[in-house]
């Protein structure tokens, strides 16, 4: 597996994965995600701030994430300071054609080799009440529960809130 910043050039295969992904996520309940979001300006935007990741096997894109300063004004729900510098992971998602390969845990230790690259000591993540998969995640790779909050953008949907310290 090769974890790398994304280019313009990955965006047919990251929608292509979005694609696969997205109807998986309905079908479980999931609707974090749709037709209209993650959309590939998105992407090309995360890709201009060098923020999107991708991890790739055999030349294919297996997983990607976007490795961030970006914290939402609602994390403030679960008590946590959102002036406080974090890296924050958002848009994490794998293929179904790779799942099992630990691709999630190898995107989320890059987010920490980028915090400790910046002198950053926080990681956050948010996911959707109905990811049962990264609910299961986050905490063994040492990632704490902070609680639930709703997102302006997303109204309708609910989410849980994690934190990791690097101190």
């Amino acid at each position: 597996m090769n974890i790398r910043l994304a280019t313009l050039k990955d965006i047919p295969q990251i929608m292509d994965l979005i694609a696969d992904v997205v109807p998986l996520m309905i079908a479980s309940g999931n609707l974090q995600w749709d037709d209209k979001y993650p959309n590939p300006q998105v992407f090309e935007n995360d890709i201009a701030l060098n923020q999107l990741w991708v991890a790739e096997i055999d030349g294919a894109i297996a997983g990607i994430t976007a490795i961030t300063t970006e914290q939402y004004p609602e994390y403030a729900q679960v008590g946590l300071d959102v002036n406080e510098e974090a890296i924050v992971t958002h848009r994490l998602a794998v293929s179904p054609h790779f799942r099992g390969k630990g691709i999630a845990a190898a995107l989320l230790m890059q987010a920490e080799y980028e915090a400790i690259e910046r002198g950053i000591e926080t990681l956050r993540v948010d996911t959707n009440t109905k990811n049962e998969a990264t609910q299961k995640l986050f905490p063994k790779l040492g990632y704490r529960f902070l609680g639930e909050m709703g997102l302006e953008f997303r109204p309708g949907l609910r989410f849980y809130c994690y934190e990791k310290r690097l101190n």
